[in-house]
């Protein structure tokens, strides 16, 4: 069932009935592997993607870098957990290169994001420091082009 889960995350949207004409199931069928993901979590959740310079221009988005002093016996764990606790983290990821974590902030103003650095996030026992860095412009995110003038131009290749 990796199609359905693809067909998913293509687009949620899509109905039972969409989905078992393309899969050649039943909608029976397709609505009970659907509960079986969300129940064992493999499904984690729905989410509509909205451009929010449209419809508000005054709150942004910020990537923070995070280098953090991990707990010997629990790594990076213990900390990324009570930052992720922290209800301005949308997202939280360990990543590799010259910092150990990284954050993304969403719907803030900078003066939110700024005092959420200054007086949340650094103080936090192991964290070492911060690089705050704000999107600018969002072309592509999770891959729906926010662009409005976006066209494929690859254009097409016969052998």
């Amino acid at each position: 069932m990796e199609q359905l889960l693809n067909l998913l995350e293509s687009n949620a949207r899509l109905t039972n009935k969409e989905l078992a004409v393309m899969l050649g199931k039943t909608e029976e069928e397709i609505a009970e592997q659907i509960k079986i993901y969300e129940d064992t979590g493999v499904i984690k959740g729905y989410k509509t993607m909205i451009d929010k310079h449209k419809v508000d221009s005054e709150s942004v988005t910020a990537l923070i870098e995070i280098k953090v002093h991990p707990k010997l016996g629990q790594g990076f764990d213990d900390i990324a957990e009570r930052i992720a606790q922290l209800e301005e983290v949308e997202s939280i990821y360990l990543m590799s290169g010259g910092f150990d974590l990284a954050v993304m902030v969403t719907d803030k103003s900078f003066h939110e994001v700024a005092m959420f650095v200054a007086k949340r996030l650094s103080p936090l026992e192991g964290v070492i420091s911060t690089a705050t860095h704000f999107i600018l412009r969002k072309y592509k995110d999770q891959n729906v082009f926010f662009t409005d003038n976006y066209t494929d131009d690859r254009g097409t290749i016969s052998l």
